[in-house]
């Protein structure tokens, strides 16, 4: 079984201020395993290092996909057709492998399969999904994140 993996995860540095967020058990759960490596913002045409971005005001990933809500980076610049089209990219790649299954980071706009932003940048976690995390959910491959991985 293919696994789909947020790069950052392995130690990319496709996070948003350009770093990476390495994590040692993603990188264990994958050894002997057939994966492969994304990045949905990136995928998406946006730049790294690049501002960060939130879904705003607390509404959904599934808003965003119908581009009834959006992603706003933090001088208020609308990205969302970036996360859409990066998801979209994700999904096909996804499908295409016959991934069933996605490690990718929590909390990101994108990625985040637990929690979110508020879409205030001032930190606040809310209960949520990212945009990718919940079109890889709603197409039937199983969403999890680095914290999930033992």
């Amino acid at each position: 079984m293919k696994v789909i993996v947020s790069g950052c995860l392995l130690g990319n540095n496709c996070k948003y201020n350009g770093g990476n967020n390495y994590n040692e058990n993603v990188v264990k759960f994958l050894e002997n395993k057939d994966y492969i490596v994304i990045c949905p913002e990136e995928m998406g045409k946006m730049n790294t290092p690049r501002l960060p971005s939130e879904i705003q005001f607390s509404k959904t990933a599934d808003e965003v996909l119908r581009y009834e809500a959006k992603v706003l980076n933090i001088e208020g610049i609308d990205v969302t057709k970036y996360f859409v089209d990066g998801a979209n990219m994700a999904l096909e790649i996804a499908k295409k492998n016959n991934c069933k299954l996605a490690i990718l980071k929590d909390g990101s706009p994108s990625c985040g399969s637990n929690y979110v932003y508020n879409g205030n940048f001032e930190g606040k976690k809310i209960i949520g999904k990212g945009v990718c995390a919940h079109l890889l959910e709603k197409n039937g491959i199983e969403v999890i994140s680095e914290y999930d991985v033992l």
